[in-house]
């Protein structure tokens, strides 16, 4: 039996888990440093008691909690129905899905216990984030790394690795882990944008013009080497292969005072309006369902600041359990 392990962000399932989540988020020192290592948490408690309020109050506005873990465990089961449809019986199915996220529940730690309690020593980690990022698949995949060697008892000398494109194989005495590490230019995937893109150009009378929009990064990431902009420049470059339009790049849910990627969407749907665009599609190309980036920041913000501007904005629907998505991700898992 080979279990499969999504891993994601994770989102706080209740307004009262806002302010956990968000002190989880910035106790991760291997994405951001807050000073010196012993100020971590403390200085994680006082950004997430200032941040609380304020965050508290947009996930009020969708619904009251993050949908990521829904969705997420939607995918997993869809995932594992695809993996195994070629074998009849429960018995005979030789994939289990289980989710694994970073910032709240089930946390990767809860998850690999799981795994371990029900005997799977035969690992593969695949991360919700199509393009590689310290700040994303980096830090997810340390964490589980580490938490697989402590849960499954290995000493890290008695491992070895071995890699091959874009994932690569931990083999250690109890289980073996193999990391998928980056699929941004996946043909299914870049087909499943495609289609959501196409259903996307229904809602107007014309064809629109085209916003990508990613996650921002912190512009000293790529300085260092990170791959994560020429990922999705790649994934772009792909998805326009398909199909012809006028598109643009944009990065959001920057914080924080240092450097980030640019221009922001914010900007750049101000720049588009100045320059005549009236319809205006967005594609938030680094998400892969909906969560506060989509349904509060596109759906709420962008699309009340387009309104005042004179742009009919309209957002494709996120990739979530589209078929052709699910398809990708088997896809990547058997293939990669």
């Amino acid at each position: 039996m080979t279990g499969v392990l999504l891993l994601n962000l994770g989102g706080p399932d209740s307004l009262d888990a806002v302010r956990p989540f968000l002190y989880n988020l910035f106790s991760d020192r291997d994405i951001i440093k807050l000073g010196p290592a012993f100020l971590q948490k403390p200085l994680a408690a006082f950004i997430a008691a200032l941040r609380a309020k304020k965050t508290r109050g947009m996930y009020r506005l969708i619904g009251g909690k993050s949908p990521l873990g829904a969705i997420t465990t939607a995918q997993a089961a869809a995932l594992e129905d695809t993996l195994n449809s070629n074998y009849r019986t429960m018995q005979d199915r030789p994939y289990r899905v289980y989710v694994g996220m970073r910032y709240w529940h089930p946390f990767i730690e809860e998850s690999v216990e799981r795994m371990h309690r029900e005997g799977i020593s035969d690992i593969v980690a695949l991360t919700l984030y199509p393009h590689y990022s310290i700040a994303t698949t980096g830090s997810a995949i340390i964490k589980l790394e580490r938490t697989a060697m402590e849960i499954y008892r290995t000493d890290p000398t008695q491992c070895r690795e071995t890699c091959e494109n874009s994932s690569y194989t931990i083999h250690c005495p109890h289980f073996t882990l193999r990391c998928i590490t980056s699929w941004y230019n996946h043909p299914l995937y870049i087909e499943a944008i495609d289609e959501c893109i196409k259903t996307g150009f229904a809602l107007f009378k014309e064809q629109p013009e085209v916003l990508f929009s990613a996650h921002s990064l912190p512009q000293k990431f790529i300085d260092d080497g990170d791959p994560y902009l020429k990922e999705i420049q790649g994934t772009i470059t792909a998805v326009t292969k398909k199909t012809a339009m006028r598109w643009h790049l944009s990065f959001q849910s920057k914080s924080g005072p240092v450097k980030w990627l640019e221009p922001s969407t914010e900007h750049m749907i101000q720049e588009l309006a100045r320059r005549g665009v009236k319809d205006l599609l967005v594609v938030p190309i680094s998400f892969v369902s909906d969560h506060i980036e989509t349904l509060y920041e596109i759906d709420i913000l962008y699309k009340d600041m387009a309104r005042s501007l004179g742009v009919n904005l309209q957002r494709v629907e996120s990739l979530n359990t589209s078929p052709t998505f699910i398809r990708a991700l088997a896809e990547v898992i058997t293939k990669s």
